[in-house]
């Protein structure tokens, strides 16, 4: 799979201004979309999961982490070598990814229609209780100084290459409990940029994540409490609020919920015995 992303073109804009107006080019988030295929170990032709539109690049790990926080494949070792290959370019972007396993796949688990677009990713879900029972609570006692927790805005947008290039793309980030950044990803869906980084991990084998911290750049909803869960990951940063049911779930995960995490403050909505 090819590393180096698609994430911006050039756009003819008009600007409008008190002063003046000005035609220019300027740059902005690319957004394409990608069809997610399972092919499963003995069958013969893949199996359709889903489309989502994102940013291109990293497809490999967006498919298997969209997989793995769907609870589609358990982890590593469901994978076959290679675990994802191309099957259709278009104009320089890859637009339909295969991940192939080494077990059989059950198509009933696929009891929605996965449609996700950039701005929402739990479209169609069959039921938020389905969500539920298929998240492990997590236990994890360890907690992290909340002077750790006020840094990692600053460390987030300090590798946020491609914002800086289009202020258009979300961001998710793995830390680890000293604050020191292992990995960032970029992407025009809040979603798609988590699940990036969810599925580097499973393919690195390093999920479940008990050990992490993980950071996104906006808002948090309910899909992306559910995500890290999956992983999980026990706490979960923003530098925006949380839903309603985004903390609601949180609770009953065990998950460490932080939000508005700026200026050297923060808002600790759930299970905050892990930020001392």
């Amino acid at each position: 799979m090819a590393d180096a992303p698609i994430e911006r073109v050039r756009a003819r804009v008009l600007r409008v201004e008190p002063a003046q107006d000005d035609a220019s080019d300027e740059r902005v988030s690319v957004e394409e979309p990608l069809e997610i295929r399972v092919h499963a170990k003995g069958e013969r032709e893949p199996t359709r999961v889903a489309v989502t539109m994102r940013t291109p690049g990293h497809e490999d790990e967006l498919a298997v982490g969209f997989l793995f926080t769907e609870g589609l494949i358990d982890g590593r070792d469901d994978l076959a070598r290679p675990a994802v290959r191309e099957l259709s370019i278009a104009e320089g972007v890859n637009n339909v990814v295969t991940v192939r396993l080494d077990r059989a796949f059950d198509p009933s688990l696929l009891q929605r229609n996965f449609f996700a677009t950039s701005s929402c990713g739990v479209c169609g879900k069959a039921s938020i209780d389905q969500v539920e029972r298929a998240v492990t609570p997590i236990t994890e006692r360890w907690s992290i100084s909340r002077s750790i927790v006020a840094e990692l805005p600053s460390a987030l947008r300090a590798a946020q290459k491609q914002f800086d290039a289009t202020g258009g793309l979300h961001a998710c980030a793995l830390f680890r409990r000293d604050g020191e950044l292992e990995l960032v990803r970029e992407d025009v869906g809040r979603h798609n940029a988590m699940d990036k980084v969810i599925g580097r991990s499973v393919l690195a084998g390093r999920a479940p994540l008990v050990e992490s911290v993980m950071m996104v750049s906006g808002r948090i909803s309910f899909e992306l409490v559910q995500k890290a869960a999956m992983a999980g990951v026990p706490l979960l940063c923003a530098v925006s609020a949380p839903s309603s049911l985004a903390i609601r779930a949180a609770e009953r995960f065990g998950q460490t919920l932080v939000g508005f995490v700026r200026d050297g403050r923060c808002t600790v909505y759930s299970h905050a015995s892990r930020v001392t």
